[in-house]
């Protein structure tokens, strides 16, 4: 993992140093002296409108010697306007300083702060700038055993110059936290299907979990059998491998107050069933399980910084496959709520892993609110793309939570409609409800949403999160994320907690 130190450290033991400009292009005394010592390299270029721009982002790498004639780089890059400076703005520009400086492969980079930037004090800002850069070391390679050790090379210390080193050190441990709560999302998204599946990803959520003080419970089939969960249990009926409930309870306060809850969807390959996907592609439906990967790695955030919440997880784990003993379209299931549904489509399998999480969460524990997050359904990215989440919910106010939080992070949402004419669409003539809306290719976002909304009870604050489109970058043009996982979900529940319900 990346080393960030908070030291004051001569910035020249360093193979490359990193300059923030602002769209002023005035440089400090301490940058004046960096300069002078490189014959004026850094004033000369962004004086240069040709070949610097002040504007946010933007970078320009600039080759040079020490004292000793060996070769260092100067990375400047471009903070743009301070009126608009934001923490998720210097988290992208210290992801964007560890890029820039494995791709001119120095081991080591070092950067100088300057006492403010807008708002933000300079400790806050080394701080947030060591996380970006953490977020940004991310690498998924272990199954790549053919890559050489030049083809692996990243930046392996980030040392950032700051005068109250004990105080940046202690704002970065609580970015720390949260970006191990980031990765431990990617690695299981990450993660190839015939390695995780629902048996061995609850395995893993005991391995990391427990010895954070989490209390994990982990239900079986048999389990789940007698709870009547036959929604969850029909979608991994076609699967050798067994189905699992995984219950997360993380108390951060010592009195009963009623927790948040998180219930994430985990399956963890989805074949669409006897609905068979197409198989172009089909290799990405690992990625299915990428809301309960949220919500297992939130939980671990919030132990890490010892966030003073109660919170509860769920997250459904079972493997959709076309077995001889696979759920066939036009079956029905009962839901452990009671209600029935008519499966056309087992390919709509993750709202049926869902009713049956909502049911038991509910009926075990008093939710001060739940938020469902899955990759649920292909429609929300003809919506949204690849650059919103969709936002449902029964309650403005956890909207509008969510909502903020969701600016904060970067990690965006945008809220999508509930109405009376989506929920009609579910109709069955043989059961409660069908699992899809009655006219093809009409509002199939909305229609899922409102099928999981059927099993929230009268008065429970509810959201449901549909992450299918950003979950995953397949363009590897995000600072603080590699081309791959996002972790998407994990960063904005940390901070709707906190903003919102966590005990100061």
């Amino acid at each position: 993992m990346l080393k960030v130190s908070f030291e004051n450290k001569d910035l020249d033991n360093n193979e490359a140093i990193a300059i923030i400009i602002n769209d002023q292009l005035k440089i400090d005394s301490e940058t004046l002296l960096i300069d002078q010592k490189h014959h004026g390299l850094i004033s000369k270029t962004i004086k240069d409108k040709r070949i610097f721009k002040p504007e946010y982002g933007y970078s320009k790498i600039l080759t040079t010697t020490n004292k000793d004639g060996e070769v260092r780089y100067l990375i400047l890059i471009a903070l743009g306007s301070e009126d608009h400076v934001s923490e998720v703005r210097i988290e992208e520009i210290g992801g964007k300083i560890h890029l820039l400086a494995t791709s001119c492969k120095a081991s080591s980079v070092g950067i100088r702060i300057p006492n403010k930037v807008g708002h933000l004090k300079q400790e806050k800002i080394a701080a947030l700038l060591g996380g970006g850069a953490l977020l940004a070391s991310y690498r998924f390679d272990k199954y790549q055993t053919m890559k050489s050790n030049e083809e692996k090379f990243i930046t392996e210390d980030f040392d950032i110059i700051v005068d109250d080193h004990e105080h940046a050190l202690k704002l970065f441990e609580e970015q720390k936290s949260l970006a191990l709560g980031v990765f431990f999302a990617r690695d299981c998204i990450n993660e190839v299907p015939n390695i995780l599946y629902p048996e061995s990803y609850a395995e893993r959520i005991l391995e990391k979990l427990e010895p954070l003080g989490i209390d994990v419970d982990v239900l079986g089939e048999s389990q789940m059998r007698s709870l009547g969960m036959g929604a969850l249990l029909g979608v991994g009926q076609g699967s050798s491998n067994e189905s699992k409930l995984v219950v997360m309870k993380y108390n951060g306060l010592d009195d009963d107050s009623d927790p948040i809850c998180f219930v994430g969807k985990g399956v963890t390959f989805d074949t669409g069933g006897i609905s068979l996907k197409p198989a172009a592609g089909m290799g990405d439906m690992k990625y299915d399980m990428g809301g309960s990967a949220s919500v297992v790695g939130v939980i671990k955030a919030l132990a890490l910084r010892n966030a003073k919440i109660n919170v509860v997880g769920i997250v459904g784990l079972v493997e959709n496959m076309p077995g001889g003993n696979a759920q066939r379209p036009g079956d029905v299931v009962r839901t452990m709520s009671g209600q029935t549904v008519e499966v056309l489509n087992t390919d709509a399998e993750g709202r049926l892993v869902l009713c049956d999480c909502v049911t038991y969460l509910q009926q075990n524990f008093k939710p001060a609110c739940i938020v469902d997050i899955a990759t649920l359904t292909g429609a929300i990215s003809i919506s949204l793309g690849n650059t919103y989440a969709g936002c449902y919910a029964n309650d403005d106010e956890l909207a509008h939570k969510l909502i903020a939080a969701s600016l904060k992070t970067n990690e965006k949402l945008w809220r999508m409609p509930l109405h009376p004419d989506y929920n009609d669409m579910l109709k069955s003539t043989v059961a409660d409800m069908a699992n899809i809306g009655s006219e093809k290719g009409l509002a199939g976002s909305s229609t899922a949403a409102h099928f999981i909304g059927r099993f929230i009870n009268t008065g429970v604050k509810w959201a449901h999160l549909d992450i299918a489109g950003v979950a995953y970058d397949k363009k590897g043009t995000n600072p603080i994320c590699p081309k791959g996982a996002v972790g998407f979900g994990v960063r904005l529940l940390n901070q709707f907690v906190k903003d919102n319900y966590e005990s100061k």
